[in-house]
């Protein structure tokens, strides 16, 4: 019995670090490798995920992305927004709405079924709703940070869905 705890020692080692080679292997074929490893290395589930289980991670970093954009929107919109930007923080909360209620479901249903298109296509989705976000500001934007950084994830998960094509 005490033969076996070395055996499984190095068992497991191996597959953790096959896992970390997933992780750096899958990154390096998306648009922003270091943005990748930081939030697939963050996840817990990443140690024992294939590529699908990777893309769902990613998923779910852009629903939380969108749910913190949604509270920064509406903790502005109680403030004194500036001339012109009520509108545009409106239009934005419709676009995050829209990523929570439609992307996201439709990315990890989609995911989930082995039917990866629909994936991709919530994630260009939820890259494009944040970008017109950010157009729909006629000067400075108080979520610019918010859109490129969803922007930016969503990039990453739609080239992660793309690898299961």
């Amino acid at each position: 019995m005490t033969n076996l705890k070395p055996i499984a020692l190095i068992l497991c080692t191996l597959f953790i670090a096959t896992n970390a080679n997933l992780i750096k292997e899958t990154c390096k074929q998306t648009p922003n490798h270091d943005l990748c490893v930081q939030y697939l290395q963050a996840d817990p589930h990443s140690s024992d995920a294939d590529v699908t289980g990777l893309a769902l991670i990613m998923v779910n970093v852009i629903k939380t992305k969108a749910n913190n954009a949604l509270v920064k929107i509406h903790q502005l919109l109680q403030g004194s927004p500036e001339p012109g930007q009520k509108e545009a923080l409106n239009s934005c909360g419709d676009r995050y709405n829209a990523i929570l209620v439609a992307d996201v479901p439709q990315a990890i249903a989609s995911l989930q079924k082995g039917d990866p298109k629909f994936a991709v296509d919530g994630a260009n989705d939820a890259a494009v709703e944040a970008t017109s976000c950010e157009n729909s500001f006629s000067g400075k934007s108080p979520l610019t940070n918010d859109n490129n950084s969803m922007h930016d994830v969503a990039a990453v998960t739609a080239a992660i869905v793309k690898l299961l094509l």
